[in-house]
């Protein structure tokens, strides 16, 4: 879509700090990021809401997903990760999306409250934009449950 934000970052001509790209999503930092390191996975298809993803896209789409909340972990030492979707209602960009957040404990997040916390310069977002990167290199994809 030509007027997607999302869209010409997936195309490569809005610049991004990419973090990974798929043939089925790209994943780049938020540039207001809840915390740093936040990341933000988007379909290579445009859509607005999970409920438009074509069902042969999801498996693909979250195991990336899955994949950076392990990453942003190993990667940046956080503790934990916080994934989350919406659907229209405070999305900033109407392209489907997800924010994969490390977590400490002590992180001052509370509820829906986010803070927002921005890099100090270019150089600080590819920094971060690398070592998820890196880790994400590292991460396996996790094995499926035993039957």
């Amino acid at each position: 879509m030509a007027d997607c934000v999302f869209c010409g970052i997936v195309a490569e001509t809005v610049p991004a700090f990419r973090v990974a790209d798929t043939p089925g999503a790209v994943a780049f930092l938020d540039t207001r990021p809840v915390f740093k390191g936040h990341v933000l996975v988007a379909p290579r298809r445009h859509v607005v809401t999970l409920g438009e993803l074509p069902q042969d896209d999801l498996a693909p789409y979250f195991a990336l997903v899955q994949r950076l909340s392990l990453a942003v972990v190993q990667g940046l030492g956080a503790g934990g990760s916080f994934v989350a979707i919406n659907n229209r209602v405070s999305q900033s960009v109407p392209h489907l999306h997800t924010h994969v957040v490390p977590r400490t404990k002590g992180d001052g997040l509370r509820g829906f409250f986010w803070p927002r916390h921005r890099y100090a310069s270019d150089t600080e977002a590819h920094d971060y934009a690398d070592r998820i990167a890196t880790a994400l290199r590292d991460t396996p994809f996790p094995h499926p449950p035993s039957p």
